[in-house]
């Protein structure tokens, strides 16, 4: 038997800033590389995906990424989102560095110097756009909502709030590149309009959440995963409207981090009416073909191609505008009837909004589940028992099946559902591997990492302004003495928030 042992060693300096991409964290080091490396050296080495950088020189995108790194770094400082900054921050420089190289290369294998144009379809925040606005690359952004970011950038960066409806008016004729970077609902959709735009209009998507044309994507191949299928997907989609499709797995810190690239065409100009007869085909097949409006059937190929084609050889041409077109005209130039754009206004589906009658419902009857069908009824003095009901430990399946289906169905209507709503409920439930469990706060460990100043400040601020599950809900009473609970036994203990305290000062 050979046993080998592995140790890490990491210097600091000046240089270090560790962003989880090209220079890891030293907790991730110290805690998950080892470990990672054995699995490594014993799993097979077919993944299923490709190689990281596979279609960019490595030199080059490490020393780009280096430089932007360092440009842009300070945005972390300023980041007026909710969003984690380090994450989006450097997998957006990261995202961005792939393309200029990506780009770079592009232009020296066309011969050509004019820095590429572009869209991002469903920019988001918009730094994507920023970074390749910045570096010279002519371009705007499309986002249904503005966010509070894009008034930091500056009149050069073009970012423009508008729902993208896929039909014959979203159209990009002159754009050399459309990005779909998490794009959501219009991922699929993305090759479709790169390749009516125009006939050397290229696309790069990073898909995310899995969308079909219309609604949610539904798997269909057991023998894969989800994503694995869904990327297949999109790949089909690419190489039906006539691409070659590459994929390419970026340096990014998600776990979503395949890309997919469509530079050239299968097809010369000369085909692309029947060509988009192809793509109109394979649209209409994913929901069955169906009728047009007033049961016609749909047209064999969009309004843009077939007007250009007859114009232009290439068959592409400018868009035509809505000037008289009726309600009618406008309907029928819909691609597939049905889609629809994300809701502007972003809906809280975190549970968060729930009513709390509601919520304390499902809590109550998860926790009679757990302890073996106790009643939960009052609270028994805390701390003079020697035992305490930790109640047992079941699946989310098993949880889930032991409720009526009108709440499983409220609750699917929340991302996460079940899950999300017993890990709001911190206090009560602990979720781990699957599994529901009533936390035992008597076991609870202290923090690893040392807080900051600011936030060891607030610990005090917030203890006893909430009353204690167990101690009014638990058949057993709370584990803890009332002077370890973090919580109030009994109104009497109970204490003001700081928000109700500042909101009294201020009034």
């Amino acid at each position: 038997m050979c046993i080998k042992f592995s140790s890490v060693v990491a210097e600091k300096n000046e240089r270090w800033h560790p962003d989880g991409i090209a220079y890891p964290k030293l907790t991730w080091l110290g805690e998950e590389l080892l470990t990672k490396l054995a699995r490594w050296s014993v799993e097979s080495g077919k993944s299923g995906f490709k190689s990281t950088l596979s279609l960019i020189s490595v030199l080059k995108y490490s020393r780009a990424y280096w430089a932007l790194k360092e440009k842009y770094k300070d945005m972390v400082k300023v980041w007026p989102e909710v969003t984690d900054p380090e994450k989006f921050v450097y997998e957006d420089v990261a995202i961005a560095t792939y393309l200029l190289i990506l780009w770079e290369e592009e232009r020296a294998e066309r011969g050509v110097t004019a820095k590429q144009s572009f869209v991002d379809l469903g920019c988001g925040n918009g730094l994507l756009v920023h970074i390749l606005s910045s570096e010279g690359h002519p371009g705007r952004g499309i986002d249904i909502r503005r966010r509070k970011i894009w008034d930091m950038y500056g009149p050069q960066t073009r970012l423009e709030e508008g729902a993208i409806t896929p039909n014959d008016k979203t159209l990009f004729p002159d754009v050399d590149w459309l990005i779909g970077n998490h794009s959501d609902e219009l991922t699929p959709w993305i090759p479709v309009i790169a390749a009516r735009s125009s006939y050397n209009c290229r696309f790069f998507v990073l898909p995310c959440c899995f969308f079909d044309f219309v609604g949610k994507y539904q798997r269909r191949q057991s023998g894969k995963t989800q994503y694995r299928e869904y990327l297949d997907f999109i790949t089909e989609v690419g190489s039906t409207c006539g691409f070659h499709v590459e994929e390419d797995c970026l340096r990014i810190p998600s776990t979503k981090r395949v890309c997919l690239v469509g530079k050239s065409r299968t097809y010369p100009p000369s085909r692309e009416l029947s060509l988009d007869e192809q793509r109109t085909q394979y649209i209409n097949s994913r929901r069955g073909c169906p009728l047009g409006p007033a049961g016609r059937e749909p047209a064999p190929a969009s309004p843009q191609a077939a007007a250009s084609s007859a114009h232009h050889p290439g068959g592409h041409g400018a868009l035509h505008g809505a000037a008289g077109h009726t309600p009618e005209a406008r309907a029928s130039e819909l691609w597939l009837p049905g889609f629809q754009p994300r809701e502007k206004a972003q809906r809280t589906r975190n549970c968060a909004a729930l009513p709390r009658d509601f919520v304390d419902q499902v809590v109550l009857q998860v926790a009679h589940l757990l302890l073996g069908g106790k009643q939960l009824t009052g609270s028994s003095p805390s701390g003079t028992l020697k035992t305490w009901n930790r109640g047992e430990s079941l699946s989310l399946a098993e949880v889930a099946s032991e409720l009526d289906r009108e709440t499983l169905q409220r609750l699917k209507r929340e991302c996460g559902g079940l899950q999300t709503l017993l890990r709001n409920n911190h206090q009560v439930f602990e979720v781990l591997d699957g599994r529901v469990h009533i936390r035992d706060w008597r076991e609870q460990k202290p923090p690893k990492k040392k807080q900051p100043e600011a936030k060891r400040k607030l610990v005090p601020e917030a203890f006893k302004t909430r009353v204690c599950w167990f101690f009014m809900h638990h058949p057993d009473g709370c584990a803890l003495p009332s002077l370890c609970c973090p919580f109030a036994h009994g109104p009497g203990e109970l204490r003001p928030s700081l928000t109700a305290r500042t909101e009294e000062r201020v009034s």
